[in-house]
């Protein structure tokens, strides 16, 4: 399935809740967000249908999204029937993590390969800071169990935030040493509860390859990955630098993504979504839909522009 620019679109991320059980700063408010009613979002034989129809598609890498995906009940069930699919040979979630104890050998038994875990500080009182009352030990403990039930390897996203964790840079890459653990540090974006945040807040990775100057790039196996990999020497894990605002890498893009509440949404910085809940519903050929939506996927996205998103990311998925 290609669209009208020629890209091969192979990867869904699937949001399955957006709730999630803390209260990042640069993601959600304070007060929490209003209850989405139940019928609103997507039943878990939904999600399963629509991933089936993307997979037979030529979607062939699926990720788990949230809010926090962990906390979505049903889960167990989602990843289930995701996971005995035919053709997918890369099926992750991205949590942030304090669940992961919880269910983690339950996630691999059904199906799951890996889990990538956001991670924006090693620092206890900086973590109940940045999530409003998160335990580092938790997620720290569920790093040990994914590794431990082989949901590996381990991609750790750092969202850089310039005045809060931009001093523990060092720290965060020297994970990647002993262990086959990529560290990935991922710009701040302005959308959502983020553009509260002053400018001083968004700051470029470019800051990494400046404090780590041993760092060294390494051949990129998948040209549509928005990181660019590096490694220190002899170490077992890699440095990812995203930067969706500095560097583009929309020509390369194979990615949609699907809401909680059944919106296919062609790019993350766009405003322009497909509704599937309501036309798998009504009994419609979601297929025909999808087809014809993903001829509509814009060339790039226009953020260097000012332009913004009017849902937020957790609405959206990560």
């Amino acid at each position: 399935m290609k669209d009208s620019f020629g890209r091969e679109i192979t990867y869904i991320r699937i949001s399955v809740t957006d709730l999630c059980n803390l209260r990042c700063r640069y993601c959600m408010p304070d007060e929490g967000i209003p209850k989405v009613r139940h019928e609103d979002i997507l039943s878990v034989e939904e999600i399963g249908e629509i991933a089936r129809v993307f997979v037979n598609l030529g979607v062939n890498k699926v990720r788990l999204t949230g809010g926090e995906p962990l906390v979505r009940r049903g889960i167990i069930d989602i990843v289930q029937k995701i996971g005995r699919l035919d053709g997918i040979r890369d099926f992750a979630i991205t949590t942030n993590g304090v669940l992961l104890k919880k269910y983690a050998r339950d996630l691999k038994l059904a199906g799951l390969n890996r889990v990538n875990i956001s991670l924006d500080t090693l620092d206890e009182d900086k973590y109940s800071y940045i999530t409003r009352g998160g335990r580092l030990k938790d997620v720290l403990e569920g790093i040990e169990s994914a590794k431990e039930v082989g949901l590996t390897p381990i991609k750790i996203n750092t969202v850089l935030v310039g005045g809060f964790n931009d001093d523990e840079i060092e720290d965060l890459v020297r994970l990647t040493i002993e262990e086959e653990i990529d560290v990935r540090f991922i710009e701040l974006m302005p959308i959502g509860e983020s553009i509260k945040m002053g400018p001083e807040c968004f700051i470029s990775n470019e800051i990494v390859l400046e404090k780590v100057p041993d760092l060294v790039e390494v051949e990129r196996e998948d040209p549509s990955s928005p990181a660019v990999y590096y490694r220190l020497p002899n170490a077992k894990g890699r440095v990812g630098i995203i930067n969706p605002l500095s560097c583009k890498f929309c020509q390369y893009c194979n990615r949609v993504r699907l809401t909680a509440d059944g919106k296919l949404k062609l790019c993350l910085h766009s405003n322009m979504e497909i509704d599937l809940k309501e036309a798998l519903r009504k009994g419609q050929d979601i297929e025909e839909i999808i087809v014809d939506g993903v001829a509509k996927k814009p060339e790039s996205h226009r953020l260097e522009d000012g332009q913004y998103v009017y849902k937020k990311m957790y609405q959206i998925g990560g």
